[in-house]
């Protein structure tokens, strides 16, 4: 088993940065790809940023690109979010997610959320207009 716990969530006004942290317990994340994904009210759950097991790849909404930064931490098992330039329409909960290396294959895998087996329960993120 493998226990998530997000943090770093705020209000933040438009335009300014948040870093979101992802803690785990239980077993070492080493050898799990790990992804975050945000739900606003009223709508689905969506797909955020990804990151491969070793940290060598990296994959991104094209809602987000060139304004957020997913990273990880094997040793400290934690995995992070810089979100920069942020803009009310990134208003959600963010929850972070890890499946079995094994389950991922190609670029769009890491967008299907069935693949990952494990979910934190989230952190609130508010962005002032």
């Amino acid at each position: 088993q493998v226990q998530l716990v997000e943090s770093g969530g705020g209000l933040v006004q438009a335009g300014g940065s948040l870093r979101l942290s992802c803690a785990a317990s239980g077993r070492t994340i080493s050898t799990y790809a790990m992804g975050w994904f945000r739900q606003a009210p009223g709508k689905d759950r969506e797909f955020v940023a990804a990151i491969n097991w070793i940290g060598t790849s990296t994959y991104y909404a094209d809602s987000v690109k060139g304004r957020f930064t997913i990273s990880r931490d094997n040793p400290k098992s934690t995995l992070y979010l810089q979100m920069n330039s942020l803009k009310p329409e990134d208003t959600a909960v963010y929850s972070c997610a890890a499946g079995r290396s094994a389950s991922f294959s190609g670029t769009y895998s890491y967008r299907n959320m069935a693949l990952y087996d494990y979910w934190g329960q989230g952190t609130q993120v508010t962005v002032s207009s």
